[in-house]
């Protein structure tokens, strides 16, 4: 799933790349992935991008027109993508069964596609007068790399949080923008276990979680600036410490990275950097191998 670092640079891309031209057609392929239908999609057709936003990990393309201020938002869920193509193909789209699920096309020739890969369609498209308008904008907590978002107000955030710390740094409600890659190398940029607390966290160890989450998302959005929206994926992967990585050495230690398996997911971390050497408890695995 693109997260905070990636939803930036594809921010960052498309500022330098549609700020300032004239949308032709928003293009819908997959009904599913429209969200809101009053305004219908077509209103933005004539406008003119004026800016491009950033909310967690919602796009948020401001335009001007007729009607007036609008916004086309988009969240990639966990497997849409965006593509720019600096040439569009000439005919409409066909609805099928491929990855396209909206097309934007620009009046010189220009645009992306949203595409979304799997059988499970999370891909969303909302087009709204006001972001906020967008029940998932409107509940973000905070951006973690705000100015505004110091020591202090990471401390309220977690003032009263029970949860372990790996599900509190990816609710979007308390903080915006972390999701599972980053919340595991965050957790292992700070040696913190996964299964702590939050409650339990010092003010010590709440500084040391702050820095180590300021700084492994800095550094992996300087990461990705400049780079084209198709070298993102890529980037990503590359850059990662533990997480994606089980039974690999950890860069730090050298021990051997390990697995907790969900329903749905999984995480990775090192046992000798975050959990005192002991393996965290894996019921899941531990039922296939009974």
């Amino acid at each position: 799933m693109p997260e905070l670092p990636e939803v930036e640079a594809l921010r960052a891309f498309l500022d330098d790349h549609l700020v300032g031209k004239e949308i032709a057609r928003v293009l819908p392929v997959a009904i599913s992935v429209l969200k809101t239908y009053d305004p219908p999609p077509d209103v933005l057709d004539g406008t003119r991008v004026t800016a491009v936003a950033r909310h967690g990990k919602f796009l948020d393309i401001a335009t001007e027109g007729t009607a007036g201020p609008l916004h086309l938002v988009t969240h990639l869920a966990r497997a849409g993508w965006l593509q720019w193509k600096d040439v569009l193909p000439s005919g409409p789209p066909r609805p099928g069964k491929g990855p396209l699920a909206l097309r934007v096309a620009l009046t010189g020739g220009d645009g992306f596609d949203l595409t979304e890969a799997g059988t499970t369609k999370r891909l969303a498209v909302y087009v709204v007068h006001d972001p906020a308008d967008v029940p998932g904008v409107a509940r973000l907590g905070p951006d973690p790399l705000a100015a505004a978002f110091d020591l202090a107000a990471f401390t309220a955030v977690l003032a009263d949080e029970r949860r372990r710390i790996k599900g509190a740094l990816r609710d979007q409600s308390l903080i915006a923008g972390i999701g599972n890659a980053y919340s595991d190398e965050i957790l292992h940029a700070a040696k913190m276990s996964p299964y702590k607390p939050a409650r339990n966290l010092t003010p010590e160890e709440i500084a040391h979680l702050y820095t180590a989450m300021r700084t492994t998302l800095a550094d992996a959005v300087a990461r990705s600036h400049g780079l084209a929206a198709g070298r993102l994926k890529a980037e990503k992967k590359s850059g990662m410490r533990v997480h994606g990585r089980t039974g690999e050495a950890c860069p730090v230690c050298g021990d051997t990275i390990r697995e907790v398996s969900f329903s749905d997911s999984s995480l990775q971390y090192c046992p000798t950097c975050q959990t005192g050497g002991r393996p965290l408890a894996d019921r899941r695995m531990s039922r296939l191998l009974k």
